[in-house]
């Protein structure tokens, strides 16, 4: 069983050797509530060609058409046909998490181990 969904380039395109360029799909899709979707490289273009996939994270919310942004690490120009698979969406359970700053007192010191910034803490809420 896949763990994906393959994404499929919608016209042909060239990705030129060092550079990246931005993929159009043709697919637009809602998630269930309490996930977002992520795109994946896939491993046979990742070792075969140097390709690897930018950005990726897509919200619940995105609903316009999911484009990919794909690398090409080689030397040499990639070229890829429409209907060719570039890249796996993956949808995922989302877990909303909470920032809050916290300052030590007073002004920021510098000190032998350079400048004290400020420090996070990550509090988990269960909004499903």
């Amino acid at each position: 069983m896949a763990a994906g969904h393959d994404i499929s380039a919608l016209k042909d395109g060239t990705i030129p050797a060092q550079r990246e360029i931005l993929v159009e799909t043709g697919i637009a899709r809602g998630l269930p509530r309490g996930t977002y979707s992520r795109l994946a490289a896939r491993s046979g273009m990742a070792d075969k060609h140097g390709i690897a996939v930018g950005g990726g994270v897509i919200d619940a919310d995105h609903t316009g058409e999911i484009k990919v942004i794909l690398r090409n690490h080689r030397n040499a120009s990639y070229e890829f046909k429409a209907g060719d698979r570039m890249a796996q969406l993956m949808v995922e359970k989302s877990t909303k998490t909470r920032c809050h700053g916290d300052r030590e007192s007073g002004r920021h010191k510098k000190g032998n181990s350079g400048i004290r910034l400020k420090r996070y803490r990550a509090q988990t809420a269960n909004y499903l």
